[in-house]
């Protein structure tokens, strides 16, 4: 009797189970409504591909950051012929300290510095000295008005006590004022360069020295 029972369950089982496995397969098979998909492909396009505003915007501001990492930032460069320069502040651009001998060179340089587009205002002693002044008066007014001193140091200037003196007067009065002392060497050797002067740069005369001196007062 169990046996019956049993057989006749297991017909009924195996009747079932086929059924149950195409129901399964017709579920999984079974075609997604159109606007859920329409609904799943616009939000993957949608967060896989930046909109065109956003793209533009991006590559503008990618442009933007590349042209101000090239373009260098402009420089100031300061003009010796502005009002605020501090050369208009004395009377006088440069002063040429000089010996009598040398007379002729240092016509030539002070012909070149005030001929050229900035012009130089120049102290020269013989020509600018005020007549019936004292000497030690007029030179030490001369280092006082003056922005630059350019001392040319030749075999007559280091033989000359009152281009040694001006010397001293020029460097005394450096550290005060704003100015530089410019030595130029012509026909001197490094050993007779003066003692006092060997904490500064020269400049040696040769063809472009005036352009060099010149550079150097623009400075």
């Amino acid at each position: 009797c169990w046996q019956e029972r049993f057989q006749a369950g297991d017909w009924q089982l195996s009747s079932v189970v086929p059924a149950m496995a195409g129901w399964f397969k017709r579920l999984l098979h079974k075609p997604k409504p159109r606007s859920v998909e329409n609904s799943l492909n616009t939000s993957r396009s949608t967060s896989s591909l930046p909109s065109s505003s956003s793209a533009e915007s991006s590559s503008s501001s990618s442009s933007m950051s590349l042209i101000r990492s090239i373009c260098p930032s402009p420089v100031l460069v300061s003009d010796i012929s502005a009002s605020g320069s501090a050369r208009w502040a004395k009377t006088y651009d440069v002063c040429i300290c000089h010996s009598e001998v040398d007379l002729e060179v240092v016509e030539e340089l002070v012909s070149y510095l005030e001929g050229q587009p900035e012009s130089f205002r120049c102290f020269l002693q013989l020509r600018d000295a005020a007549p019936g002044g004292a000497v030690v008066t007029e030179l030490c007014d001369a280092v006082q008005n003056s922005h630059c001193w350019v001392m040319l140091i030749t075999p007559g200037f280091l033989q000359d006590p009152w281009c040694k003196y001006q010397m001293h007067q020029a460097l005394a009065e450096a550290p005060m004022a704003n100015g530089r002392t410019i030595p130029v060497l012509k026909d001197v050797d490094r050993k007779d360069y003066p003692k006092e002067l060997r904490n500064l740069y020269y400049i040696y005369m040769k063809e472009n020295s005036f352009r060099q001196i010149r550079d150097t007062v623009v400075r």
